[in-house]
């Protein structure tokens, strides 16, 4: 089958770390490469921003990510790019002509727009990511979303032929925000088995005991918790991979708010910033720690935990979003009340006081990745794509398909 993938901001070609590449760029780039080796053909549309990009780079075999011409060719934060959406809808209409696909699969809501808007008569399949009304609920005003995000991902997520849901949490979302249950497919992310795995090697570490938190350096994503239950866990040390790249940390306003709540604290000599670290040596940082540490205030799915578990190391983490399908309390590891430092202290000072349990955690965190794999993902998103496309040859039959779509999206 060929498919194309629109995904308008999140580019598999990015590099991690910064503040809007993260776990999208990987499902993306992970599910297009799983569905190749199952013989698909898969095209990747992304907005250019660097001019020096080529038209078409292949990824790897059977994947190609084409940029589209959409504003200048400059990175932007994703909050300004709804003015161009409708740019990259007329690029993207114009390439999937010349070689029409089976589908579209469109991964952000400013992604399923474009794809409404340029797929005609071929059926769309719509993964969020992120719903608006989630981000506006624990944001609040400090949500930088478009104000027209939320009406505009009601009526993407009613357009849309097919939804998948990364989790339990998001399809109850999707269902208030007016989507048709029998339409919502539960298709988690997924974890590289091959990269993280228990055996390998482990990054060096001195005596002390080692959390670990992985992941972009934004409020939302429980930094500060995981900093305020330092103090209350004596003899370890806190490690966070993620961010600026290492020799540009000083020069970032949220690493040095991080650096002055530690020495706040007195944490200062036990805490340290790894800036952004290559996808490919986390699996060694994350043998390295005894427990790694999410404690997002919310969460849409969350990577990390299942590379965690993969590496068999125990989570502890907030019960929120995701990770309340991923992570098994007290099987693959614990699941708390998110930003309550006072517990996640408590539980801590258990967790490494037991080495036990920590082992017994981690070896059935490690079974638990195995259903996350990604041959599985991309078996069951095949299984959406094909219900998406006989359901449009179904749906078709009338001819009133496009045009009742450009209705509801406006």
């Amino acid at each position: 089958m060929k498919i194309a993938m629109v995904s308008e901001h999140a580019s598999p070609l990015a590099v991690l770390g910064g503040v809007d590449a993260g776990g999208q760029n990987v499902h993306v780039a992970e599910l297009a490469a799983a569905l190749a080796r199952r013989g698909h053909d898969i095209t990747v549309y992304t907005r250019r921003d660097d001019p020096a990009l080529a038209p078409r780079i292949p990824l790897c075999p059977g994947v190609t990510v084409e940029h589209l011409d959409a504003g200048p060719a400059r990175p932007l934060g994703k909050d300004e790019l709804l003015p161009l959406v409708p740019t990259m809808a007329a690029e993207l209409a114009r390439r999937m002509a010349a070689d029409p696909p089976a589908l579209v699969h469109a991964h952000f809501w400013m992604s399923g727009l474009a794809a409404l808007d340029a797929a005609g008569d071929m059926p769309v399949v719509q993964t969020f990511h992120a719903l608006g009304t989630v981000k506006r609920r624990w944001q609040g005003s400090a949500d930088t979303s478009p104000p027209e995000r939320i009406p505009l991902e009601c009526r993407l997520a009613c357009s849309a032929d097919r939804l998948t849901a990364s989790c339990t949490d998001e399809l109850q979302e999707l269902v208030r925000m007016g989507a048709g249950r029998s339409k919502i497919d539960i298709v988690p992310s997924g974890v590289d088995r091959t990269l993280f795995c228990p055996d390998g090697p482990a990054a060096p570490r001195g005596s002390r005991a080692r959390l670990l938190v992985i992941g972009r350096l934004v409020p939302r994503k429980g930094v500060d918790d995981a900093l305020r239950a330092l103090p209350d866990v004596p003899n370890a040390e806190l490690v966070v991979a993620g961010g600026p790249a290492a020799g540009e940390l000083d020069g970032d306003r949220e690493v040095r708010r991080l650096r002055a709540l530690a020495e706040q604290l007195g944490v200062a000599d036990r805490f340290e910033l790894r800036g952004r670290v290559p996808h490919e040596q986390l699996p060694a940082l994350i043998r390295s720690a005894d427990v790694v540490v999410c404690l997002p205030w919310y969460e849409p799915f969350g990577i990390v935990p299942l590379e965690a578990m993969a590496c068999g190391v125990p989570v502890l983490g907030s019960a929120v979003g995701g990770l309340l399908d991923t992570v098994v309390d007290g099987e693959t590891g614990v699941l708390l009340p998110d930003r309550e430092p006072a517990t996640v202290s408590a539980a801590l000072r258990q967790l490494l006081a037991d080495g036990g349990a920590r082992e017994r955690l981690g070896a059935a965190g490690a079974r638990r990745a195995v259903r996350y794999g990604w041959t599985r993902i991309a078996a069951a998103t095949e299984r959406v794509y094909l219900r998406a496309v006989v359901g449009r040859d179904l749906e078709s039959a009338d001819g009133s398909v496009a045009e009742a779509r450009k209705e509801s999206v406006g």
